[in-house]
């Protein structure tokens, strides 16, 4: 009975320190890992024990008779990884970090960023005697994309948010929250303060389309109607006009995917999910039943993942249709384009809702006057560049899609970070190894671009420590000469712990995880109910 990795994996690895077989790959260390996808249990080695299942934050592993029929596909998935990637040696790669002798004396360390970048950067420096780390986020609340970005229906992956309360537990972790770095406090607030500063900001806007109407009514970004139905205190009171029948997503990443399902799902579900009311109602009253995601490119090229195109195919009350198949692809070619040749051959059910996977469609305008009503699009053929990229190239072939809601979702963009360099062509910070400069780290999207999954973000996270850890033994790094302390608004770990109980409690009372507050002023009042924690 072989355990099976499925959609919701994070790829922390923490499964795979916990396996005493090494049967789950890619581990750290080898080819593949924090590139790929997902893990992966090796069928014919698994032992049947479980240990996987106990470390894994997210809930992602299961015995393969306890899958459920949508889970299904997830054990051929996980065979399939392994007739092309044997491992046959089945030596471990990944060792424990050892623990460092540092300098004598206290290392404090501010980390920028209550994501998931952050708090891996936080939980690798607190493994080490001495140190100290204080978080800050400009937000009430922590946790980043895993609170505001994961989508509501996707709950098991939501799961590694408990992983965070344990980092943030430690006797020597400290949250400043609600404190804007640049506005509150400052760059060289934070190095007379501590030793050292992490910035872990991720990419917090979106790429631009960079083509007429794109400032319409009801031309939106994709990142901005996500934190809208996560309710993100920053956008959770927008409108969004739901009120057409077609909605036209333009990329076809996870997000993409993410925007259409919440679209077309049935209300009564997604009221049992920690989504924004105000989301809700909106869905409630809606009109949509048809959304279509453009890609450029052809299937082959898609960017969405194979674990959330498997949750795609399996939707029950949705039809999931593609268009624009090339005539010369074949079908068996990798996984993805296996699996999207069977969706192309279902036959639709009359009176459905879908989604569309529209190929080799590129968008020229948007059409309104004062807001959208029409999406201009232009069919696209496939050609290669000299390096091997594959590129889309329009055939000025023009047809129109009737609209009132165009979202655009071709990849998030990081912002400047005030007092540090900042290269526009790849929207990262430059660093070597993580090391901006002695004192000064970068960790997560800031650092490597908007790409990888919530666990890649640990090794990244381990590699910036190290080099900040080699800096401090190596005398590279200023002692603090203040103690400014913390900024009056600043909400410390026991207020989150009051708005995360609130949020729960009323939560439970309706059947669901949790209810989100989604203003500062409630946030605020709830924090003000916090009662102070005994640390022993």
């Amino acid at each position: 009975m072989p355990y099976v990795v499925t959609r919701s994996c994070c790829a922390d690895a923490s499964c795979v320190l916990a396996c005493p077989v090494n049967c789950i790959h890619p581990a750290p260390g080898e080819p593949g890992f924090g590139t790929t996808e997902m893990l992966y249990v090796d069928p014919r080695t698994c032992v049947d024990c479980g240990a996987c299942t106990t470390a894994c934050p997210v809930d992602a592993l299961k015995p393969h008779t306890a899958l459920g029929e949508a889970e299904l596909p997830f054990l051929e998935l996980n065979a399939s990884y392994y007739k092309e990637n044997a491992h046959a040696d089945r030596a471990p790669m990944y060792v424990v970090p050892r623990q460092r002798r540092l300098p004598i004396g206290e290392l404090n360390v501010a980390v920028v960023g209550a994501g998931p970048a952050g708090l891996f950067a936080a939980d690798e420096l607190l493994r080490h005697s001495g140190v100290r780390v204080t978080v800050y986020d400009r937000l009430p609340t922590p946790y980043g994309l895993a609170r505001a970005g994961v989508a509501p229906d996707h709950q098991d992956t939501k799961l590694v948010t408990e992983l965070f309360g344990a980092i943030e537990s430690q006797a020597a972790f400290s949250y400043r929250l609600g404190v804007e770095v640049g506005t509150d406090v400052t760059h060289a607030d934070l190095l007379r303060e501590h030793h050292a500063v992490i910035y872990a900001v991720g990419a917090a806007t979106d790429r631009r389309l960079g083509i007429e109407g794109e400032d319409l009514v009801g031309s939106v970004s994709a990142t901005d109607f996500v934190a809208w139905y996560n309710g993100h205190p920053d956008h959770a009171h927008d409108d969004h006009d739901l009120g057409s029948e077609r909605a036209v997503v333009i990329g076809n990443g996870n997000v993409a995917l993410d925007v259409a399902r919440i679209l077309t799902a049935d209300p009564d579900a997604l009221a049992r999910t920690d989504i924004s009311d105000r989301a809700l109602a909106a869905l409630r009253a809606g009109r949509i039943r048809e959304v279509v995601l453009l890609g450029r490119r052809g299937p082959a090229q898609a960017a969405f993942t194979v674990p959330e195109l498997l949750a795609l195919s399996a939707l029950k009350d949705v039809d999931v249709c593609v268009e624009g198949w090339p005539a010369d692809l074949a079908a068996d070619a990798t996984e993805k384009t296996r699996l999207m040749a069977e969706l192309a051959a279902r036959t639709p059910v009359e009176g459905r809702r879908r989604i569309v996977l529209r190929f080799l469609t590129a968008p020229v305008r948007i059409v309104g006057d004062g807001s959208v009503r029409a999406l201009d699009v232009t069919s696209t053929t496939l050609g290669t560049d000299g390096d091997g990229t594959v590129r889309a190239r329009p055939t000025g072939d023009i047809r129109t899609l009737e609209t009132g809601l165009v979202l655009r979702s071709v990849g998030y963009r990081a912002r400047p970070v005030p007092g540090l360099p900042f290269d526009e062509d790849t929207a990262t910070v430059p660093h070597e190894s993580g090391r901006v400069e002695p004192g000064v780290y970068v960790a997560g999207w800031i650092k490597r671009g908007p790409t990888g999954f919530i666990g890649t973000n640990k090794t990244c996270a381990h590699e910036t420590v190290e080099s900040l850890l080699d800096d401090f033994a190596a005398g590279r790094l200023t002692r603090p000469v203040s103690t400014a302390g913390t900024p009056g608004k600043a909400l410390g770990l026991d207020a989150w712990r009051a708005i995360d109980r609130e949020e729960r409690a009323t939560g439970e009372a309706q059947g669901r995880p949790r209810v989100k507050l989604t203003d500062t002023e409630s946030l605020h009042r709830a924090a003000a109910r916090a009662v102070p924690a005994v640390r022993g």
